[in-house]
Order: structure tokens, then C-alpha cells, then sequence
């Protein structure tokens, strides 16, 4: 068998060193006629076209082989290739498993057939022994895949099949990559010294839906609106508006908006933005700072209504507009010129406005990223402009209420291990009437001391209940009080005033 083969390889060599003989002494006409000829004899008999993709291209690194590199790795894990490579990035929160060279797995897409192998080549060193015109980053191992299919099947690689598996791997490093949260740097040297606007460590909050404690009934309702916005690419597309969406919470302190961000970003697995907006010089500031952030992220801004004033000034130039309607037009016109001067003062002064905030929300370059949230929070909704948070900006009002049973229950359940006692129907009567936010009420249910039991707990919470709830009769008794004097006052007020109007009548007459 293999003295058939070196003959048969032998003879074939014959050949190719004849017909390339005769080659140049044909007419190039009919030498490319030949040429046309023997392609499709090739392609006849190995009607296969080959497609390599390298690691590095033009001395960096390629995202395309990136991609591949972790489609491949799940789907080899399935395929039960032999020779597996695991590794694991700083950057990564899990082990990522890839092909080893040599391995050699196959895929299907749509019924067509597709081969992948992976392969490396050594590079040569130069004379001195450094790498010949390459960069340092670049090592001296080019890796390599290489695509292998049926040339039937080219329109389905071209069009469709290349583009599901670069999907498909940023999916699988999406999901793999650690979490960040990001703060603005203060200072703008870090911009001109190349560090960036946004300075960002590792985000492990543990918050998740399953233990925020919020009645279950508005829980399913944001959950339910977020998974509608992460699939909702190719509407947003088809309706023509930008792939963001706005939630604003609002409540008294303590009742979890913290933890709902948290609980957001981890159910979608993006990324966090924490906008302090003190540290925001000005607009043109702001608008470097969204073109630094990144798609499928949050950007939150806390306690919006107390971060700078963005609020009186409209209220005051209302007022303004409704004395001036009696006015004639040149009192019209002489405070249409002021509030010019007023207008070309702050611009000048170049400080971060209204308008710079509401163009940050949905003007035009808010659609520098897709899949983007955005969180304002805030402990008084009413201290807020109705521009900030109209629909199409603030999408979403989730209001952040005082802890009542449903909640009382998860938090039960998070801290004590209990899904039922008998001080339940205590407590939930005691819930009904007192206002405690969820953060006091799971303070009372932390377990302080390796002695105590859920039993001590829950007595705590209840005592800790009967005493708001003491305050709050207390206080309410008090208003009450106050408020009869008020009216006691103000009838004693006017039964004087009747009878001081009644002499002054009679001395008139």
C-alpha cells in the first residue's frame, strides 16, 4: 500500500512538471483556457473552500478570533472533542474552555456542514534574536483557525453563519466577564493623562430579586419589563427610537433603591455608572462622559433632587411669565431682553444645566450606545422637573414604599429561614398601621449573637412596632390637639371680629 501511494505520488509530480513544461510554450490564451479547465476538474473532486481566521492581524489583536475562540470552546464541551485547553482571565469570572491545537470539531447550521480546526505556526526570530518588525504584545506563536466547508454552502457562511457565531461568542463573554461599577474621576487630568473619565473596580453586590423585598406582584412587573427591553433590539429598531429605557425611583429613605439597582444590574449582567454630578464642570463634560460608557449598562445618578439645582429656575421664570401677563409690551419687551442676558450669563459661565441634562437622557447623543439604562433616584418626586421625568425619559415610576407583610415576608424568609411562624399575623396587623422601611425592619431580623434564635428576632421586631406605633398615636394625638385649638382659636377669632363688625355698624348708623 505504501509503494502504490510514493508511485502514485511520484507520477502525479511527473505531471505537474510537465504540464507546467508545456505551459510555456502555449499561447497565453489557451493557457488560461487550461487553467479554467483544471479548476473545475479540482473543484469536481474537492469542492471545498477553506477560510483562516488569525489570532493577531496587522499587529493587534482580533476580536473575530476571540468570538470564535469561545463559541467553539461551548460547543466542544458538547461535540466531546479530545484535547481541550482551559483558561482563565483576570477579567473573567470563570474558567473559558477552548480547542486545543490539533483538535478538530464539526458544527451544523442550518443543515450545512461547517469543520473547524485549530493550529499554530512558530515564528522565526531575526539575526540579533528579537522578533522581526513585530510588537512586543505579539508572541512568537501565530494560533490560527481554520473554517473548512462545502462551496454550496458559501452564502450561508458569508451571510448568516459567520455572524451567529460572532453573536453568539460576545454572548458567551458577556456572560463570562466580572462586573464593573464605575465612578467620575473629579479631576480632568485623568482625562489628558489617558487614564479615561470613569475609574472602575470589580462589582460583587449580592443583590438579587429573589431577595429584595418588594411585593412579588411589582417585582414580576419589572422583571417583566426588563426582559422585554433586553430582547427588544429589533423594535426599538423597527419603531425608530433609541435602545434605552429610564426608571425612576422614588421613596423615603431606606426602602431599597440602592438594592434595586443592584438587583437590576445583576438579573441583566451589566455594568454600573455611578454619575456624580457635583463632580460635572459642565454640559460638554457630561457629554464625554456618556460617550465613554459602554452598551448593556446602568447609568445611575442617586438622589438626583440633591445633587445640584436644576429645578428653580424654571419655577421662577413660570412665576415671572404669570405677573408680567398684565403687563403692556414694553414692560414684555424689556424682560423677553433680560432673561436674554440671563440665558447668555449661564452659557458663558459654563456650568452644567437642565438642558445639558435632558439632552444626556434622549437628545441626540444618547444614542452613541445601545442596550443602555438609565436610574434616577430620589426621596421627594414632587421636588423634581416635570421635563426630567416625563415618559420617553423616566420611562418607568417604581415607587419604593414603607415595608408591608408581602415584603416582610422575603425578608423572613432571607435572614431567619422561616416561610411561616406564629407572630406572622401579629406582625402583619402591627405592618398594616406603622410606616418602618425595609432596612429597620431587617436590622430588628438580623441574627446578632450565635445564642439568639429567629424566636428573639421576630419578639425584637414586634416590640420595636408596638413603639412606632405608640410614636405615631402619639404624634397623630398631638396634631389633633393642635388642630382643635387652631379651630377653637380661629372661631373665638371670629365671633370677636362679628361683634367688634356689629358696634362699628351700630356707631355708623
Amino acid at each position: 500500500m505504501t509503494t502504490s501511494l510514493t508511485e502514485l505520488g511520484s507520477k502525479f509530480a511527473g505531471l505537474m512538471f510537465i504540464w507546467a513544461t508545456i505551459q510555456q510554450f502555449l499561447p497565453y490564451a489557451l493557457s488560461k483556457r487550461f487553467d479554467y479547465l483544471w479548476r473545475r476538474v479540482e473543484n469536481y473532486f474537492y469542492p471545498y473552500v477553506q477560510i483562516t481566521i488569525d489570532e493577531f492581524s496587522n499587529g493587534k489583536r482580533n476580536e473575530i478570533y476571540s468570538h470564535i475562540n469561545s463559541y467553539l470552546g461551548t460547543k466542544s464541551i458538547k461535540k466531546d472533542a479530545k484535547l481541550l485547553k482551559v483558561e482563565k482571565s483576570k477579567n473573567s469570572k470563570s474558567f473559558a474552555v477552548s480547542l486545543d491545537e490539533g483538535e478538530e470539531i464539526t458544527d451544523e447550521f442550518q443543515g450545512a456542514k461547517f469543520s473547524w480546526r485549530n493550529y499554530s505556526v512558530k515564528l522565526s526570530d531575526d539575526s540579533s534574536g528579537h522578533r522581526s518588525s513585530r510588537s512586543n504584545s505579539v508572541p512568537m506563536e501565530k494560533k490560527s483557525c481554520r473554517l473548512t466547508f462545502n462551496q454550496r454552502d458559501r452564502e450561508i457562511v458569508t451571510g448568516k453563519y459567520l455572524n451567529h457565531i460572532m453573536e453568539e461568542g460576545k454572548a458567551i463573554q458577556f456572560r463570562n466577564r466580572k462586573q464593573k461599577i464605575y465612578s467620575n474621576n473629579c479631576s480632568e487630568d485623568w482625562y489628558w493623562y489617558g487614564k479615561g473619565m470613569w475609574r472602575d473596580i470589580n462589582f460583587e453586590h449580592p443583590a438579587t430579586f429573589d431577595t429584595l423585598a418588594m411585593d412579588p406582584k411589582k417585582k414580576a412587573e419589572i422583571i417583566n419589563d426588563l426582559i422585554a427591553f433586553s430582547n427588544g433590539k429589533d423594535y426599538y429598531s423597527k419603531v425608530g427610537k433609541a435602545w434605552k429605557r429610564g426608571y425612576l425611583l422614588y421613596g423615603p429613605p431606606g426602602t431599597g433603591k440602592s438594592t434595586m439597582i443592584a438587583a437590576i444590574a445583576n438579573y441583566l449582567n451589566y455594568d454600573i455608572y455611578d454619575l456624580e454630578l457635583t463632580s460635572v464642570k459642565d454640559n460638554s463634560g457630561l457629554k464625554k462622559l456618556l460617550m465613554e460608557t459602554t452598551s448593556k449598562s446602568i447609568i445611575v445618578i442617586e438622589d438626583i433632587d440633591c445633587s445640584i439645582d436644576l429645578t428653580g429656575k424654571r419655577k421662577k421664570k413660570k412665576k415671572k411669565e404669570k405677573e408680567t401677563t398684565s403687563e403692556d409690551q414694553e414692560e414684555d419687551s424689556d424682560s423677553s431682553t433680560e432673561k436674554e442676558k440671563e440665558s447668555t450669563e449661564n452659557k458663558e459661565s459654563g456650568k452644567l444645566t437642565l438642558s445639558g441634562l435632558l439632552n444626556f437622557i434622549d437628545g441626540i447623543w444618547s444614542a452613541c450606545g445601545q442596550e443602555r439604562i438609565i436610574i434616577f433616584t430620589t426621596n421627594h418626586k414632587d421636588k423634581l422637573d416635570p421635563a426630567l421625568i416625563r415618559r420617553g425619559r423616566m420611562d418607568m415610576h417604581i415607587e419604593m414604599s414603607y415595608c408591608r407583610y408581602e415584603a416582610f415576608k422575603v425578608l423572613a424568609k432571607n435572614y431567619l429561614n422561616l416561610e411561616t411562624h406564629t407572630l406572622f399575623q401579629q406582625i402583619q396587623g402591627l405592618l398594616e398601621e406603622v410606616d418602618m422601611s425595609p432596612c429597620d425592619v431587617a436590622e430588628h431580623l438580623m441574627l446578632k449573637n450565635a445564642s439568639g434564635g429567629p424566636q428573639i428576632c421576630l419578639d425584637n421586631l414586634i416590640q420595636a412596632l408596638k413603639e412606632a406605633k405608640k410614636k405615631t398615636d402619639r404624634v397623630s394625638k398631638e396634631s389633633k390637639e393642635k388642630a382643635k385649638q387652631n379651630s377653637m382659636k380661629i372661631k373665638k377669632f371670629s365671633a370677636k371680629f362679628l361683634r367688634s363688625f356689629g358696634s362699628v355698624q351700630k356707631l355708623l348708623k
